[in-house]
């Protein structure tokens, strides 16, 4: 477990670039932790973003931020989420990254287990399929603390497409992007619905049927390559993210469990095993708990695996 609900909890960022001080700063004014720590290599970066935090640090929920260049800022973190990375640049793949930050990670990781060795770890640096396997390798930890935030995003970003679509918040909205956090994920349409309404039965206002496959088509590329348009327009994809982890984070120190397609090594998941990809899973303090079946049909099942497959021939190439 994490941490007991008596516990002040302690969530560390890695890396204090775009992504984690946009992570730092929703989980600050969310009030995601009681106690949030920085840690970057780079002294005066890092530092410059703990004071402008804390200069806020009044107006927020949580105590504030800690943070420098010293791994000891972790010690004792009951959530580590993995940030720190190359970047990639406009019309890179994730998967092009793969060598860089997999060297990262081993540098990184042993000395994060040393300070923080009960803690849940979060990849979000890319390419985090491929990252979450070397991770759990690197640390001999169970799969249930090593996973990444995988298509938590992606879902996101493929609800919000719909809900403006149909007009309806996004919170009657349920539907699902599993597989690689890249190119080979794909929406789950045979389950996806607006409030209890399959997604291809919901009606116009006329009683004309809205979703047919070219809409879906179109919704779900915009969601799966939405991140490429951001990173042309501002360099980077950062605050979607940041909420993202923020409120996993929550989910991570609740005693509720939650519902997010995370990416995790798999055991047996329609035959899928030694791979992280990202399938719907129930969450608590104690990590993933377990992976849930959630039906599929045939061709969502077929692109699962070629997703693994894609992942399995990038993990071969890097020795793992």
């Amino acid at each position: 477990m994490a941490t007991s609900l008596n516990t002040p909890s302690k969530l560390s960022i890695i890396g204090a670039g775009a992504v984690g001080s946009s992570l730092a700063y929703a989980s600050l004014i969310r009030g995601s932790a009681d106690e949030i720590a920085l840690y970057d290599l780079d002294e005066k970066k890092v530092d410059a973003e703990v004071r402008d935090l804390g200069h806020g640090s009044q107006f927020t929920p949580s105590s504030g931020v800690i943070g420098g260049n010293n791994i000891e800022v972790v010690k004792d973190s009951h959530v580590v989420i993995i940030t720190a990375g190359a970047k990639q640049r406009p019309g890179q793949t994730r998967l092009d990254l793969a060598a860089t930050n997999v060297n990262i990670l081993k540098s990184l990781m042993p000395q994060l287990l040393e300070q923080a060795p009960n803690a849940l770890y979060v990849l979000v640096t890319n390419p985090c399929d491929v990252l979450t396997v070397v991770a759990q390798k690197i640390s001999g930890l169970p799969s249930s603390r090593v996973f990444s935030t995988g298509t938590m995003l992606d879902t996101s970003r493929l609800r919000y497409a719909i809900a403006q679509a149909a007009n309806v918040s996004t919170a009657h909205v349920h539907a699902t992007i599993m597989g690689e956090h890249g190119d080979s994920e794909f929406p789950v349409w045979s389950s996806a619905r607006i409030n209890s309404v399959p997604i291809r039965d919901w009606v116009d206002s006329t009683g004309k049927r809205m979703f047919d496959e070219v809409l879906l088509a179109q919704l779900g590329d915009e969601a799966m390559h939405a991140a490429y348009t951001v990173i042309e327009g501002k360099g980077a994809t950062n605050y979607a993210i940041g909420l993202t982890g923020a409120r996993l984070t929550e989910a991570l120190f609740s005693g509720k469990r939650s519902v997010f397609p995370l990416s995790s090594v798999l055991d047996g998941f329609h035959g899928l095993s030694g791979v992280a990809l990202s399938v719907p899973s129930l969450v608590s303090s104690r990590g993933i708990e377990r992976v849930l079946q959630v039906p599929m049909d045939a061709q969502e099942i077929t692109m699962l695996k070629r997703s693994a497959a894609t992942l399995k021939e990038s993990l071969k190439a890097l020795g793992f």
